[in-house]
């Protein structure tokens, strides 16, 4: 619960993944469809994608798979497709990886570990893997924190970009909570090569947000 909190000093407060671009390029003004994004958002980038990623690297880490660990984070860092995401993915990577070295720092057994993710350069999904595995925690609890956390970050975007209230952002919440479970069943059950990054509008969105007059955010 500890790493599904917003509160993590990683920095995902400042990022939208498109959000506000989708806010100021492509019309979406209603609670109902910042909540249908986020939901397309979850299914087709996050389970098939992140989500799905995560959950092979914990096994390779709680494995010491280094090689895997390796090829995995490899194909985060190609999936990113404009230079905003891969600045997201390795910012909060970075964080993430100086937040297990203070917290676990007299882990002798951990640090070798740490210190692998920080020379690869670290992405998000594989050092928030790192963090998941030195816990207990079973996979689909990993996925369903990890997802958490996401939705919790969105929905907060959506708030401060948009003429949204409070009320309006629980039941936005409400509705990914419902949808994250199966999600993260779909994640769990993908083998390596069936996991996909294809969201080209995505992309789109977050090449005009690099250029966008006016942004709260860096993605």
């Amino acid at each position: 619960m500890w790493l599904a909190s917003p509160a993590l000093p990683v920095g995902g407060f400042s990022y939208s993944e498109g959000l506000e671009s989708a806010i100021e390029n492509a019309g979406m003004a209603t609670e109902a469809a910042v909540g249908n994004w986020l939901q397309d958002q979850l299914q087709i980038a996050q389970a098939r994608g992140d989500m799905a990623l995560i959950a092979k690297a914990v096994g390779a880490w709680r494995r010491n798979d280094l090689a895997h660990v390796r090829g995995l984070n490899d194909w985060v860092l190609q999936t990113r497709e404009t230079s905003e995401m891969r600045l997201q993915t390795e910012q909060m990577g970075r964080s993430m990886a100086d937040w297990l070295r203070n917290q676990h720092q007299d882990d002798e057994a951990l640090m070798p570990a740490v210190r692998h993710l920080a020379g690869l350069p670290p992405t998000y999904p594989v050092a928030f893997a790192l963090a998941a595995s030195t816990t207990q925690a079973p996979v689909r609890d990993v996925l369903l924190a990890y997802a958490f956390g996401w939705a919790e970050n969105m929905v907060q975007a959506a708030l401060k970009s948009m003429q949204l209230g409070q009320n309006a952002g629980q039941r936005i919440l409400a509705r990914l909570a419902d949808a994250i479970p199966a999600a993260a069943d779909h994640a769990i059950g993908l083998m390596d090569s069936e996991r996909q990054a294809f969201s080209p509008m995505l992309a789109i969105l977050s090449a005009q947000h690099e250029t966008q007059y006016s942004r709260l955010f860096r993605s």
